[in-house]
């Protein structure tokens, strides 16, 4: 069968090469062209377009390329026409994706959709569309199907693909008994990708480094930024140090963590890493925001749980003398500690849903497909 994925991002990528390698476990002549990056290309995709040519973020970056972004568009649906596959898969990138999807939907292409846009954080309009021209939704967040059941609209829960990839690394020769030993004193700062968030964030995480004398603080930086960005803001602090493109082999040693919202609040989780998430954006940004988003936490790990696992300590709550407490407790209330490691287990076991997110998601992919008529 001939298949066409689209992923947009590096996590994208990531997620998609997994899906790949499923897939021609299940059908070996499984042709599949893609947009994504070299780790998909590498499962055995041809790739048409690298997601580093696609990364458009913020409103005033998509304005100033919007020529180029419907130039992709317009070229997207030529290859697709060419191409003739048996379906589209798509991987979130709902800004891109939910457009192509839209027009092959029209064009009586089948649509799979793999990892949902976050429709329920805001945008909830959006799922009338994904009603309307996606064939079968694959969810990896375990309330996504009773979000969906509201609208009317049967989804399928597949796990999510990062307990595979982190248990993958847990399982590879990287996971020494070295890297075990030394987690003792090291705190992981994880401030985020984006310069302004950085700016926002990592100083505040810094401060508290001044009061942990005994402990080691390792920052993950981003790789995209330059090293004079990061050494400026490192220098005052002697017990701070950094990493590059090596979060999973600072988690697998770190104690505890101050991570930035997002998918490294999760990732940490997932190493049983103690944590506290840390928000903070602009005033103005942050205000627009609490309007539109409708949820009642803003940590993945809290949202799955639907209670309050780890601390989230958002826009003014997040002060040198607030963080540097609940690290405290992180590192000195054994209570604390055994309360997270047992929701931590609860977590993994609600992620892993018997088995892998990609096997789960390419045997769905495959026996949908192989029952439609040819």
């Amino acid at each position: 069968m001939k298949y066409y994925i689209i992923s947009g991002e590096a996590s994208g990528d990531l997620h998609g090469s997994n899906l790949i390698k499923e897939l021609k476990k299940r059908d070996a002549a499984a042709d599949i062209r893609c947009w994504g990056g070299d780790k998909m290309e590498a499962a055995g995709a041809t790739l048409v377009k690298h997601y580093k040519e696609l990364a458009f973020m913020g409103f005033l970056e998509v304005i100033k390329n919007l020529g180029t972004i419907l130039k992709n568009i317009s070229f997207c649906k030529e290859d697709i026409l060419q191409y003739k596959p048996i379906a589209l898969v798509l991987i979130d990138y709902p800004g891109f994706n939910l457009r192509i999807a839209k027009w092959a939907k029209e064009q009586g292409i089948p649509v799979i959709y793999y990892i949902s846009p976050q429709v329920w954080a805001w945008k909830e309009n959006r799922v009338k569309l994904i009603k309307n021209c996606v064939d079968k939704m694959l969810v990896i967040l375990p309330f996504e199907k009773d979000f969906y059941k509201k609208w009317n609209y049967e989804v399928e829960y597949v796990g999510h693909p990062l307990v595979e990839v982190v248990d993958t690394f847990l399982n590879s020769e990287q996971q020494t008994t070295n890297n075990q030993q030394q987690a003792q004193n090291t705190i992981a700062l994880l401030p985020g990708s984006r310069q302004q968030e950085i700016l926002k964030k990592l100083p505040i995480m810094l401060e508290v480094a001044k009061h942990f004398p005994d402990y080691q603080f390792v920052v993950a930086k981003a790789p995209g930024l330059d090293e004079s960005f990061y050494a400026d803001l490192l220098k005052p602090y002697s017990n701070v140090s950094s990493v590059v493109n090596k979060t999973y082999e600072l988690l697998v040693r770190s104690k505890a963590a101050l991570v930035t919202s997002g998918t490294a609040t999760l990732e940490t989780a997932l190493f049983a890493v103690p944590e506290v998430i840390c928000y903070k954006g602009s005033a103005f940004s942050y205000q627009i925001a609490k309007r539109l988003i409708k949820i009642k936490f803003i940590g993945l790990v809290n949202l799955i749980m639907d209670k309050e696992v780890v601390k989230e300590l958002i826009q003014d709550e997040l002060t040198v003398e607030n963080l540097k407490r609940e690290l405290n407790l992180l590192l000195s209330d054994e209570d604390k500690h055994q309360r997270l490691k047992a929701d931590y287990a609860s977590l993994k076991n609600l992620l892993s849903k018997g088995g892998h997110a990609s096997a789960n998601a390419a045997e769905s992919i495959y026996t949908y497909l192989s029952s439609l008529p040819q």
